[in-house]
């Protein structure tokens, strides 16, 4: 398991059930504190892989400055780039994030996460890639995107909407003078939002590395869980975060399965899903939980920031 800190690094974000375990003024002081108390605990979980972009406020500054100070050399850190964050510390922004997949931003973004994370930073990838994203037509982007793959990072690309499948078949087939151009795909998938798991398991057993994002569907399982969902967690005796997330676990194709929990508490809740067990009947009670993809995009999409 991984943990992201895509609801630490900012002071707004889209996740159900963040605000409450967040400090109420949510300064850049206390959301530092508040990440660090989370990595803390996470490394002593034995997390090891961290996710951020440079789109997550400042969540790769939080970061840096917890690596150093911990001196932790063990941690694989994934960033993202292709979104910049314009929110400006306030979570009544009228817009917090603006997506722009070009040549430029791309320098631009990666040589900000390498001033932060240089000798850190493992895997690089571009910050939810579409069939209609151009860097699929723009031939320099690849190129660069291949020098930074020959110079150690793997290249990666992540995926959101009702495309999913689509754009990751895609980008696997993606070529740059006959070597393929990305090596992990980070999407993704939970038990309301199923569409890309076939894609997600072509791509493992192509020797991608898959990461699961958004495994609660950003909060949604957790506090507004079905009853069958929180029926069967009653039963195993954990929280229907830590069922929900424990389906994901039970892909096989699940490289690394991304927690974005905000606090300890919440932490400890999701971790309870690796001593989870579930059975053949459980897990076709689980899958009969998806919902219509387009229609699991237009609630998300919907969801306030805050």
């Amino acid at each position: 398991m991984g943990i992201g800190l895509a609801a630490l690094g900012r002071p707004a974000y889209i996740n159900v059930g963040r605000t409450t375990e967040l400090p109420s003024g949510r300064s850049v002081e206390q959301m530092r504190a508040a990440t660090w108390s989370v990595l803390d605990a996470a490394y002593g979980a034995g997390i090891r892989w961290v996710d951020v972009a440079r789109s997550y406020g400042r969540a790769e500054e939080f970061l840096s400055g917890w690596l150093a100070a911990r001196h932790r050399e063990d941690v694989t850190v994934s960033s993202k780039w292709g979104y910049t964050y314009v929110g400006e510390w306030r979570t009544d922004a009228p817009v917090h994030e603006v997506k722009e997949h070009g040549f430029d931003r791309y320098r631009t973004q990666y040589r900000e996460t390498r001033e932060l994370l240089n000798g850190h930073l493992s895997v690089y990838q571009v910050h939810s890639l579409t069939e209609s994203s151009p860097l699929f037509r723009d031939v320099r982007l690849q190129a660069a995107l291949a020098e930074a793959a020959a110079e150690g990072v793997r290249v990666g690309f992540s995926t959101s909407g009702p495309g999913q499948a689509d754009t990751i078949r895609r980008a696997m087939a993606l070529e740059v003078s006959g070597h393929r151009l990305f090596s992990t795909v980070q999407s993704t998938w939970n038990i309301l939002e199923t569409s890309a798991g076939d894609a997600l398991r072509e791509a493992h057993d192509a020797g991608l590395h898959v990461l699961v994002k958004e495994g609660l569907a950003n909060g949604r399982l957790a506090v507004e869980p079905p009853m069958a969902l929180r029926a069967m967690a009653a039963e195993h005796g954990v929280g229907p975060d830590a069922l929900a997330l424990a389906a994901v676990l039970h892909r096989s194709w699940a490289d690394t399965v991304l927690i974005g929990a905000v606090s300890p508490a919440q932490l400890w809740t999701n971790l309870a899903a690796a001593d989870v067990s579930l059975g053949e009947e459980e897990r076709e009670a689980l899958a009969g939980l998806s919902v219509p993809t387009e229609t699991y995009w237009v609630e998300r999409s919907a969801l306030p920031w805050t």
